[in-house]
């Protein structure tokens, strides 16, 4: 079995991994989502339930709480992926949709990974200005771009690496915040009465809380691919599920704390605020944390970049270079981004996520519900790559249909700044969106599926 190089630049891209070239734990897959969980990003996300929603304390840790337990399960569903079949997710994707039927998603995916890319940069100079307020924020954001774009260069086992050390340092960082504001800052009296529960408030940080894990969805698979096929689906759901939710969960408590005792509710400044003396410290992992992340980030949208184009020059061999210019252009653009929505950045990100909500939901349900009810696991992997996508065809008529119904099931129960639907509109504002978008496109897809059975029995 071949041994972890995260020194060395990665030579594989989007294509199976051979088997004499697996590696890995499933405590590897606790860490990179542990370690890479605890950043800026995460604790501005926890902040939107007292800042944008308007939650107490409590009320916001049990929307987190829920959100991200519940969302997780349909994130770490997804790791098992990588190990049986080899290839990154959005790959494995056209299994469902067909070669060119996926192409929709993919090209959803990589907007997903650029517009997280480019909040993490903001976020990343945004903190480290607090610290260095002498130094221009704008070329904070560059340093930030250039640290994560360097990471993906070299690929997946320097990320996984990275990930570890995130996960002793990170940790440590978010307890010693912890610990600094409440036992040596000391939080403001009434703090627990501060603000208050509402129902639309709760139930759309619930939906933050499980976008976020959903959101990484498509690429959970990615970071398992080099793994061992024997690795067992319960391993590496269970190591999946604890880090992510771990990870997520008390760094977004932390950032709803912030966001009722800051002032203005701006968490990052409050974090500087409320750890004194160790504040330096404290934002320079946090921003590490976000360089890391950032190269997961772009990491993924260079795999799926390269799917998108290969689905269209079927013939083409990406290799490493091919990843490294991507990723390089795909940071440009990132950056550019984030110079541009710097100044509105709170407004613009919660729009953001809550509309991947919405485009993302139907895939993840499609595609579980096919991996592990449909087709339980087994795939033609060399169909992926053929030019007329093989057994699967170049459209998959069914999924494209479910995924298209999915979306427009939603709509009326939409509640954002940008729409609101009209069954939104009668519960108060309360947005149930994704939860209808599960719960009818699952069934409905399996129960499509299983009719066409017999076909795709023959296919797999």
């Amino acid at each position: 079995m071949a041994t972890e190089r995260p020194g060395a630049v990665e030579q594989h891209t989007i294509y199976q991994i051979p088997t004499d070239q697996r590696h890995g734990t499933f405590r590897d897959l606790f860490t990179i989502w542990f370690g890479s969980n605890i950043m800026m990003l995460t604790i501005v996300t926890g902040a939107l339930a007292t800042t944008v929603f308007k939650l107490d304390l409590v009320s916001s840790i049990l929307a987190i709480a829920i959100g991200n337990f519940v969302g997780a399960i349909f994130m770490a569903l997804h790791a098992a992926q990588g190990p049986q079949l080899g290839v990154p997710q959005m790959v494995q994707t056209r299994g469902q949709f067909g070669s060119m039927g996926a192409v929709l998603v993919v090209a959803i995916v990589i907007i997903m990974y650029v517009g997280f890319l480019a909040s993490n940069i903001v976020l990343g100079g945004q903190s480290l200005h607090t610290i260095t307020p002498g130094i221009n924020q704008n070329l904070l954001i560059v340093l930030i771009a250039g640290v994560s774009v360097i990471a993906t260069i070299f690929g997946h086992d320097l990320i996984h690496a990275y990930a570890r050390v995130l996960t002793y340092g990170s940790g440590a960082a978010l307890v010693l915040t912890f610990v600094w504001m409440v036992f040596i800052h000391g939080l403001p009296a009434g703090v627990m009465h501060l603000n208050s529960f509402s129902l639309a408030g709760f139930c759309s940080m619930i939906s933050v809380g499980a976008l976020w894990q959903i959101a990484y969805a498509p690429y959970v698979s990615d970071y398992t691919r080099y793994m061992p096929h024997d690795t067992g689906a319960g391993p590496a759901f269970w190591a999946s599920y604890w880090g992510c939710t771990l990870g997520s969960i008390l760094p977004m408590i932390l950032g709803a704390l912030l966001g009722l005792v800051a002032a203005n509710g701006d968490p990052v400044g409050g974090l500087t605020t409320f750890t004194g003396a160790a504040a330096v410290p404290i934002i320079v992992i946090f921003s590490i944390g976000i360089a890391g992340t950032n190269a997961m980030n772009l990491y993924c949208g260079v795999l799926s970049t390269i799917t998108l184009f290969h689905t269209f020059i079927p013939s083409w061999k990406a290799g490493p270079m091919a990843r490294i210019v991507t990723a390089i252009v795909i940071t440009l653009i990132g950056l550019a981004i984030a110079l541009f929505a710097a100044g509105n950045f709170l407004t613009n990100y919660t729009n953001f996520i809550l509309l991947l909500l919405y485009v993302l939901v139907p895939w993840t349900a499609i595609n579980l519900v096919d991996f592990y009810l449909v087709r339980h696991g087994d795939y033609d992997v060399d169909s992926f790559f053929t030019a007329e996508g093989g057994v699967y065809g170049r459209y998959n008529k069914l999924a494209i249909g479910c995924y298209l119904f999915g979306i427009l099931i939603q709509l009326p129960f939409v509640d954002t700044t940008l729409y609101t639907g009209p069954i939104a509109n009668m519960l108060g504002g309360v947005d149930i969106s994704w939860i209808v978008g599960l719960a009818v496109i699952s069934p409905v897809y399996y129960l499509l599926a299983k009719r066409r059975a017999p076909k795709l029995a023959g296919a797999a």
